[in-house]
This record gives structure tokens, sequence and C-alpha cells, in this order.
């Protein structure tokens, strides 16, 4: 039985920017902030460092990961642009958008990376130590979600720690991210297709391109087998505790995930409460989402009731991933 490693994490200083290019080079696994959550690294270019991951976070190998780069031309070096990927590239990136696209001749990602698919998830990340790390170690990285498969996503090095210690190299402590959902995912294969909501709202996506963005057929993103892009299984960001959504009042043994300055029904009983916005602030929630999931599936309640959130803009994205996390697993 292999030993578990010991897990360092360091401050996000220059030796620690070095630190982590020579882990990634090494084939280690290094997580770092980005701004929607911390990813958890690998080099995208060796296969045995992906299965690594794979195994770390123990995440289905059909799941594809998305390719980090620092540019624009890095990107290209991967994947096939058309005029699409290209608009929406020169507008919304660096941030919190992933396109997939088909691979470049030149693609130098693994396989296992891109779970067999003649397509890629590529982004480029709006954090300055994520851009600092991707400079300097000048090749693709892969970085998905820093956590175990399946459960809630982490915003801050703590979080990491709690899921992965022992069993990734280091964590890069940059402080909690700012945005706090994962990066909205968009197919540009042929008409540009929204397959995740994230954190760019669909409403600045249209502006970018100047027109509508297209649906999935039904039931697509809801398939349990071999997604198109990551993020895309049924059952996914979900805490231990079963979750209520749309819930209006809180019932004996619940734990209560609110939103805005007016609580459900019977929140005083609640076993604990976790508010995203008093304020009904839906960047506010969205940052906080994760966290409040975790403080709240240690509570010890029976289930977690969740107000209801409004959907326009991020709120798409937030009841996406409470969607996903109600979902049984």
């Amino acid at each position: 039985m292999t030993a578990p490693l010991v897990t360092r994490v360091a401050s996000a200083d220059a030796a620690a920017i070095a630190d982590a290019v020579r882990q990634l080079a090494a084939g280690g696994l290094v997580a770092f902030p980005t701004e929607t959550v911390y990813g958890l690294g690998a080099d995208a270019t060796n296969g045995e460092a992906v299965a690594r991951l794979y195994a770390a976070k123990g995440r289905p190998a059909f799941n594809p990961l998305i390719a980090h780069v620092a540019d624009v031309a890095a990107a290209r070096a991967l994947a096939r642009f058309n005029a699409d990927a290209t608009r929406l590239a020169q507008a919304l990136w660096p941030g919190p958008l992933t396109l997939v696209l088909p691979k470049g001749a030149g693609c130098a990602v693994a396989e296992l990376a891109t779970a067999g698919l003649d397509t890629i998830a590529v982004r480029v990340p709006d954090h300055a130590v994520a851009q600092k790390i991707l400079a300097g170690f000048a090749r693709p990285v892969v970085a998905p979600s820093a956590n175990r498969s399946g459960d809630v996503s982490p915003t801050t090095a703590a979080h990491v720690l709690a899921d992965l210690g022992g069993r990734i190299d280091l964590i890069i402590d940059g402080g909690a991210t700012p945005v706090g959902v994962e990066s909205t995912i968009i197919a540009c294969l042929g008409e540009p297709m929204l397959l995740r909501p994230g954190g760019v709202p669909r409403q600045a996506i249209e502006r970018a391109l100047g027109r509508r963005l297209a649906d999935p057929p039904a039931g697509f993103a809801a398939a349990d087998d071999a997604p198109l892009a990551p993020g895309m299984l049924a059952s996914h960001y979900a805490p231990r505790t079963p979750l209520r959504l749309e819930a209006r009042r809180v019932e004996s043994g619940e734990a209560l995930l609110a939103f805005g300055p007016t609580l459900a029904q019977g929140a005083e009983k609640a076993a604990s409460v976790q508010n995203l916005s008093e304020r009904g602030d839906l960047i506010e929630a969205a940052a906080n989402l994760f966290s409040h999931l975790r403080a709240l599936d240690g509570a010890g309640a029976n289930t977690i009731a969740v107000m209801p959130i409004p959907r326009d803009n991020l709120g798409e994205a937030i009841n996406d991933r409470l969607a996903r996390a109600a979902r049984p697993h």
C-alpha cells in the first residue's frame, strides 16, 4: 500500500510559484486558486500525471478535464478556433469561460485528459497566481476543482486540505476565490451551445456573439455516460446531506441555505443557517455557495433546505449547481 503524501501548504509568493512549477514538471499535483474555485493542477501533456490526478480525486475517467493555459496563443496551439470561438476569446479571456473546440493537429494534451474525445476544453484563467504558474510552466495544465470527485468545490486552501490532504503534493494558498462557481462552458463545434452555466453569465456571452446561444438537446446535460465537457455528470457538486430545493419553510431537523434579507418560515428552529447573500446579491451568493454548503453539510442536519434563488445572470449557474447537488448519489 502506498504511503500517504505529506501535503505542503504555501503562501503564494515567488518561491511557492517556483515550487509549484517544479512539482508540475516532475509529474506532481498542485492545487492553486483561480478566479472561480481552487483547481487541482497536473501537467496536461503527462498521461501518468493525469492518471494520478484522476486517482486523487476519485474522478470518473470518462469525465474530461479542462486544459488551462496562460493566453490565447497557447490555446491556439491545442485547438482549432472558428470565428465564434475567436470572438469569445477576444472578448472574455482571461476569465471564467471554457471553450470546447476541435483538437488541433499538434495538440500535446494527453488522451486521458480529453477522455478519448476529438474535442478539447480550454480556458485562460483570470487570477494572478494561476497566471504566474501557467506562465512559468509554459505547458497546458489540467485543473479540475481541487476536491474529491462529486463533493462540494473548494473556494479556500483550507477546503482543499480537508478534501485532499495526503493525496496531493502542494497547495498554493492565494486566499478565497472571488467568483466561487466554475467556469461557463460553451461548445464552439457549430452553432455555439451552452453546456454548463458558470462564472460568465449567458447575457455577456450573447453580447459578445451578437446573437443568442443554443441550448443542448433535452436530456443532454443530464447524461451520466461520456459527457462532452467537464462538470456535466447529473449528480455532481454534492454534499452528503440531502438537499430540498425551493424551500419556503424549514422543517424539524433541517439546516437552511438562505438567500436574501427575509428568511424562510421556521428558520429559528433550523439546525444551522447560512445565508448566501443577506442583501440578495447573486455575485456574493455565487462566491459563498460552496463554502456555505460545506458548512451546512457538517451541521448534523437530516436535510438542507434551500430557499428559492433567482435564475437570472449568475443565478442560472447557482441553480444548476444546486440541482446537480440535489440528485441522488
